[in-house]
């Protein structure tokens, strides 16, 4: 009897050893199975009080990421996923940018690091720090510190939240789907069809990033710059393949004599700053994201927004009617001549655009005329690029479509010359920044993108993921309601306006053709509702 109890004490003990073994109090099992990768190596550095100071004093990198967290706290296991995404980018032997971002995080739950953690002033779960690796060595932060090189970071939830922060810091455009360089899988051949899907992602960055730059240089300063601008708003919102920019420009233009009385915009800054420009988002709160995905190039400094623009044109020409040719040319080239900052760049294409002596009267016209102009921008480029070595590797400028992509675009070709056959040029144009730019878009982003890039995707398409579960009555009466409510805003300011500036023609001429453009967003919308 006495033995058999013992055995009983025995088999308690080992079961309770095994339990222990896996106890709540356990960081790394927590961690690994809250993330379902328990089999996959941490990228991200895990530091303690003892290397802390040694980790960031070897370190060859030139920034560093520091997360606190505590192994507890579900809100950190929910977001190790997100800072091993970014971390995978610049730490370990895989790395893509190796020996730029030090990525490293500290446990403030295990007992060693509780004075170290109250250095750096921590309340809550997860705190990120960001900054020269040097200044964290016997550092410390304080909320009442205004000159430390350490900052809190305030924007970084996401993983693409906290690549974007990063990007804006060192003025790079990195990716999360960014691979090795030598990989086959590199970086997309700009002559694949399936790339074009990413492209409507990055026209938003443009558009964005242009409207961003505007209010950074506070380039409306003058009733030429604002009439351009407006001009420009003009085109998007019945054109821009981007729901959500035609959205944004649209309430952009309908606000503008408000926050630019004059032609003179007020700026101010900060998020709670209203009756701004600064208060618009012109596609979007997310906006920009810091990256592009098919205009990304090989080195930081190469296409990129320039490229991003460039697209979003070209989609541009492909929408207007033949009436508008010549209204579309015009503002494309105001645009760029009174925004684009790079001066030598802008003078180049003012002067492409001075060279055109007979108005446009088709939509052909303008499709035509800026691939033209973009060939010859790209053969210009080359030449430069080739005796600076200043290209991207990986993008070499190149005629555009090649061969391989459009064969019936050419006629005949030299090692000099090309014989377009400007009809299939034409064809391919409309198809490749027409329907294949969205098409594509809404199958990539209804296969194989993540919940994010998903989300984004439905408010970017003209047509909802959800428009099955609608039925078709009451989208029309929403379609219907949206369009009479926008009737009578527009109409209603047109009185105000008309009341407010009837001894003004040249303001009724520019607001007139504001509210005709106007109406053509309600209209096109309308007409994209009943399509569904």
């Amino acid at each position: 009897m006495m033995s058999l109890i013992h055995l009983f004490l025995f088999v308690g003990l080992v079961s309770l050893e095994a339990a222990a073994s896996f106890s709540p109090g356990s960081r790394s099992i927590l961690r690994d199975i809250g993330n379902g990768i328990s089999d996959q190596k941490d990228n991200a550095v895990e530091l303690n009080a003892t290397n802390f100071d040694s980790v960031f004093q070897d370190t060859p990198a030139k920034y560093a990421v520091l997360e606190f967290f505590a192994h507890w706290c579900p809100a950190c296991r929910n977001y190790k996923p997100h800072y091993e995404k970014v971390a995978r980018l610049f730490n370990g032997p895989d790395a893509v940018h190796p020996g730029l971002v030090l990525m490293a995080r500290v446990d403030c739950a295990i007992k060693m690091n509780v004075k170290l953690c109250d250095k750096f002033s921590i309340k809550h779960y997860p705190m990120l720090f960001w900054g020269p690796p040097r200044k964290f060595v016997g550092g410390s932060w304080g909320p009442k510190q205004d000159k430390s090189e350490i900052i809190l970071m305030d924007d970084w939830r996401t993983a693409d939240l906290l690549l974007s922060w990063i990007n804006k810091q060192i003025g790079s455009s990195y990716g999360l789907d960014d691979q090795k360089f030598g990989n086959e899988h590199l970086l997309p051949n700009i002559s694949d069809h399936e790339q074009i899907s990413q492209a409507l992602y990055d026209i938003e960055e443009a558009t964005e990033e242009a409207f961003d730059i505007i209010l950074s240089h506070k380039a409306i300063k003058s009733s030429e710059t604002s009439t351009s601008f407006i001009r420009f708003l003009q085109l998007l919102v019945p054109h821009h393949p981007s729901r959500r920019c035609r959205k944004g420009s649209a309430e952009i233009l309908v606000n503008f004599d408000d926050v630019c009385p004059s032609g003179e915009c007020s700026y101010g800054h900060g998020s709670g700053v209203k009756n701004t420009l600064r208060s618009f988002h012109i596609c979007g709160k997310d906006l920009p994201r810091g990256y592009y995905k098919f205009c990304r190039g090989s080195k930081n400094e190469t296409r990129g927004f320039s490229c991003g623009l460039w697209i979003m044109m070209h989609s541009l020409s492909v929408r207007i009617e033949d009436g508008e040719s010549q209204f579309a040319f015009t503002t494309i080239c105001d645009f760029i001549n009174n925004f684009f900052m790079c001066d030598e760049c802008r003078q180049h294409f003012h002067d492409m655009c001075l060279s055109v002596k007979t108005p446009f009267k088709k939509a052909r016209d303008i499709v035509l005329w800026l691939w033209s102009t973009h060939n010859k921008v790209n053969e210009r480029l080359k030449k430069d690029e080739a005796s600076l070595g200043t290209g991207d590797p990986k993008f070499p400028k190149m005629i555009w479509p090649p061969k391989q992509l459009c064969p019936s675009c050419y006629l005949s070709s030299t090692q000099k010359n090309i014989d377009w056959d400007h009809d299939e040029v034409y064809k391919f144009l409309n198809k490749y920044y027409g329907e294949k730019l969205v098409s594509s878009h809404k199958k990539k982003s209804g296969v194989s993108a993540s919940k994010e890039e998903v989300v984004a995707a439905a408010d970017e398409m003209a047509v909802p993921t959800n428009a099955l579960v609608v039925p078709v009555g009451a989208a029309l009466a929403i379609a219907l309601a949206s369009c009479a409510f926008g009737a009578l805003a527009c109409y209603w300011r047109t009185q105000q306006k008309n009341r407010k500036h009837y001894h003004n023609p040249h303001y009724l001429k520019r607001y007139n053709s504001n509210f005709m453009v106007m109406n053509t967003f309600s209209n096109s919308e309308s007409e994209r509702e009943k399509e569904r």
